[in-house]
């Protein structure tokens, strides 16, 4: 068992990956979570297609008047400020929830390693402690993710108007609302996303990283250290890309549960995720479940690749040895 100075360098490495995460992924989570919010309602599809909605959103909410270098041209300048609505919020809730998730999983995989052989992945040591992990951030995600969701429908869409100046007025105005059940409105689909999801995506992490560097680390491939950091980088992008779409492949429709849950204005809406999954069925039939997949799957290979190389090298930078 690693002693507190270990543990503490954990949480750090896992915040890293947090901060590296938002970074790449957060404008595609925005397109996401729009047609996730307005591409599932009984009035039908306000997006046609991902593209459709990024434009839409650059164009709509990132165009800006810029100067203008010619009296008789206005030059407009489109900027990517509307795709990053609600990252505030998301840099703070990721760092602290990514800062738990890896760190709390280093650790109780550690508990539970025993008698289990080192070095090799084991199912049963896996498993409980990437869903402990997932059901524990799951309280912090809960909160910090409204926030993001509603910051993010916001604009010139048919059903949000705008009404929140910033993540911090989106609590505030939900406190206020709704009390403290407001805020944690749709906990209960971001449990089971969380625990499921990320069982799963350790699970495809830790047997792909195995795989990987038992084939590279083969004789057949040069030791010089130049491949070393090659092939450390490339198993870290490949490892964490696949696990992040194995992870969003298992759970998109609790996360479309979850982002109706949050955002829908009507009060006395379920917080049931399954029975808001079976009114999208009836709705929009199996694609609405699945609203948002291909911004989705976009967004889960390079900002888990992003993750888990930053907290691999943040690891090894801190001292950490991992097997």
């Amino acid at each position: 068992m690693a002693g507190p100075g270990d543990a503490a360098k954990e949480y750090v490495a896992g915040a890293a990956a947090g901060v590296a995460q938002v970074v790449v992924g957060h404008p595609f989570d925005t397109v996401k979570v729009k047609l996730q919010a307005h591409n599932t309602t009984a009035q039908g599809k306000v997006y046609k297609n991902a593209f459709h909605c990024t434009s839409r959103i650059l164009f709509e909410e990132g165009l800006m008047l810029g100067p203008v270098l010619d009296p008789a041209v206005l030059k407009f300048k489109i900027t990517v400020r509307g795709l990053y609505k609600g990252a505030s919020s998301s840099f703070i809730g990721i760092a602290v929830e990514s800062s738990l998730f890896f760190g709390t999983y280093s650790q109780a995989k550690q508990l539970l390693q025993g008698s289990y052989e080192v070095g090799r992945p084991h199912l049963q040591v896996i498993v409980p402690s990437a869903a402990c992990s997932g059901a524990l951030i799951s309280c912090i995600l809960t909160p910090t993710e409204l926030t993001k969701c509603r910051m993010q429908v916001q604009g010139k869409d048919v059903i949000h108007g705008v009404r929140y100046s910033s993540p911090l007025d989106c609590a505030v105005k939900t406190l206020k609302s709704e009390g403290l059940r407001g805020i944690f409105r749709g906990g209960l689909a971001t449990l089971f996303r969380e625990a499921i999801g990320n069982a799963v995506f350790f699970c495809t992490y830790e047997y792909s990283r195995y795989w990987m560097h038992n084939y590279l680390d083969s004789p057949r491939f040069s030791g010089s250290s130049h491949f070393v950091l090659a092939k450390d980088i490339g198993i870290g992008v490949m490892s964490g890309g696949i696990s992040g779409m194995a992870f969003w492949t298992a759970t998109l429709p609790l996360d479309v549960a979850k982002t109706i849950i949050q955002t829908d204005p009507d009060p006395h809406l379920s917080r049931n995720p399954f029975r808001i999954l079976s009114m999208v069925y009836r709705r929009a039939g199996m694609g609405g479940c699945y609203a948002g997949l291909g911004p989705t799957l976009a967004r889960a290979f390079p900002a888990n690749a992003a993750a888990i190389v930053a907290w691999e090298y943040s690891a090894k930078i801190l001292g950490i040895k991992r097997g």
